[in-house]
């Protein structure tokens, strides 16, 4: 116990690490993220990744063909003598310029994350109901439906084209549609155009900072775009904030899978999710009346299954 105290005390005081350390509780990061914070070598990050790994300082999630570090600092297993000199450097790290620089660094890498996501959107934009896309089941979709209870203020939050948005809009008092990708805002908004759609309103933004305002609306609706957010829990609290006291949440997704591919051919950022887990964002936002359910398993390889999960604010 000793000897592993130790070890991690010493690995803070490698500046390098310490930096590491401090980038890795704000976000989770893969090797290449680091590179290009840090402008250091692939061989030289790893290496000090595998020591604070080593020290249980940090942890490794698989996702396709990267991996992602992240500290386990906030958890429950370091020993207090740890916890005690990472809080008493952690101030004066804080006040280093190449400190700084690297939280400057990390929020374009952020960025850079969110405009993978949106290009992909973006390409796909006039041909998405044409192309396969998976857990896109209209039949999972239609059941959905069915819970609606119009007329209603709706947000449809990652539209897409607004293929939905415009259903709902039919026979809702109003809907509100929100996406990342600019493509898909204005094809979206083109088409609610031609069919001189009066009550929709398309708006440009991310689902974990909404453009809309707090408890406006009656309904939210998440259609296979939440294992596209970057922080699940957080787009589940921007929901819960724009919804009226008593107004629903009706999520459909893909159910946790391990079809890695994912990542890399649909931009997927999770690989679907759990009841659990799904269960657990919608708590932690604030949301009562939680139920999910499994709706619909596609019959061919990789048999993706829809997820549904409803709860009230």
């Amino acid at each position: 116990m000793i000897e592993s105290t130790l070890r991690a005390v010493r690995m803070l005081t490698e500046p390098i690490r310490l930096r590491i350390l401090l980038l890795l509780e704000r976000e989770e990061l893969s090797v290449a993220e680091l590179q290009h914070i840090l402008s250091a070598g692939q061989s030289n990050i790893s290496t000090h990744l595998a020591q604070l790994k080593q020290a249980g300082l940090v942890d490794v999630r698989r996702a396709g063909k990267n991996s992602f570090y992240r500290s386990t600092v906030s958890g429950n297993g370091l020993p207090k003598e740890v916890r005690a000199v990472l809080e008493a450097l952690r101030a004066p790290a804080s006040t280093q310029a190449d400190v700084r620089a690297d939280h400057e660094a990390l929020d374009l890498v952020l960025q850079h994350r969110q405009d993978r996501v949106r290009a992909y959107f973006d390409d796909l934009a006039g041909r998405f109901g044409r192309e396969y896309v998976p857990g896109r089941s209209w039949q999972a979709v239609a059941e959905m439906l069915m819970k609606l209870m119009p007329p209603m203020v709706i947000a449809d939050l990652g539209a897409g084209e607004a293929t939905l948005s415009l259903m709902m809009a039919e026979r809702a008092k109003k809907v509100i549609a929100v996406d990342s990708a600019p493509r898909m805002v204005k094809y979206g908004a083109g088409v609610a155009a031609e069919r001189a759609v009066a009550n929709f309103e398309y708006r440009l933004g991310d689902l974990e900072s909404l453009p809309i305002r707090d408890a406006s609306t009656d309904l939210a609706t998440m259609i296979q775009s939440l294992h596209h957010a970057q922080h699940p829990g957080r787009a589940v609290a921007e929901a819960h904030r724009i919804l009226k006291p008593g107004g629903r949440i009706a999520i459909l997704d893909l159910f946790r899978h391990d079809f890695e591919e994912a990542h890399d051919v649909y931009a997927d950022v999770w690989l679907g999710f759990t009841e659990v887990a799904l269960r657990r964002y919608l708590r932690e936002a604030g949301f009562r009346e939680i139920e999910t359910s499994i709706l619909h398993r596609e019959p061919e390889p990789p048999h993706f299954e829809t997820l549904l999960a409803t709860a009230r604010r």
